[in-house]
This record gives C-alpha cells, structure tokens and sequence, in this order.
C-alpha cells in the first residue's frame, strides 16, 4: 500500500517562495506518475502539477511558469517548488500518485493514494 507524506507549507508573502516535499513509501516500481493537488475552502480539489512515471512533466495554466515539480534522486520523492507565489494559491495541498493512461493524467479521480495535506498560506 502506497504512503505518502507531504512538508513544507506554511505562511509566505505574495511574490515569496514556498518548496513542497513528498515521500512516498510503498512503490515498488517506477509506473507511477506523482502528482500535486490542492484544494480551496469551498472549491473543489484542483490539479496543480504532475510528473509522469517517464519524467515528463505538466502542470495547470494557472501556475505555469510559476511552480516546478521534480524528482528527488530517489523516485519516491517529488518536489513542487513555488515561486512568485500569489494569494488565490492559498490551498492545502496534496500529493497523489496514479497509474493511469496520459490523457487522466490530470483527473484527480484517477489518483488512488493520498497525502494527507499541507497548507500553504499566501497573505497579499
């Protein structure tokens, strides 16, 4: 059974920078995309960020440019660094990992083991 195990949230300034980590126990093979999500009071759960079981990386519109995802040199962590961070980012966010086809990649529902969360904070 897949673990994961999010740090690094917390209170920044508009314009800051947070970094995100997650661990992963339980993988035993490198099928998995890891990904990030991050939900709003009353809004629903949102992809963020996904880096595929082949490395390939995609990532919402809305934080383009702005956030990086990546492996550590351990496949079972990923990072999602946060630059120039606004307040409509303020979220808990989680990571998730899935086996599913490319074109889900980014559907939350076909995401089956989840962190518990984090919540990052942006004041303006």
């Amino acid at each position: 059974q897949v673990q994961l195990v999010e740090s690094g949230g917390g209170l920044v300034q508009a314009g800051g920078s947070l970094r995100l980590s997650c661990a992963a126990s339980g993988i035993t093979d490198n099928s998995y995309h890891m990904g990030w999500f991050r939900q709003a009071p009353g809004k629903e759960r949102e992809f963020v960020a996904v880096v595929s079981r082949t490395s390939h990386t995609y990532y919402a519109d809305s934080v383009k440019g702005r956030f990086t995802i990546s492996r550590g040199n351990v496949r079972t962590t990923v990072y999602l660094q946060m630059d120039t961070l606004k307040p409509e980012d303020t979220a808990v966010y989680y990571c998730a990992t899935s086996r599913t086809v490319l074109s889900s990649i980014r559907d939350p529902n076909m995401y089956h083991s989840w962190g518990q969360g984090t919540q990052v904070t942006v004041s303006a």
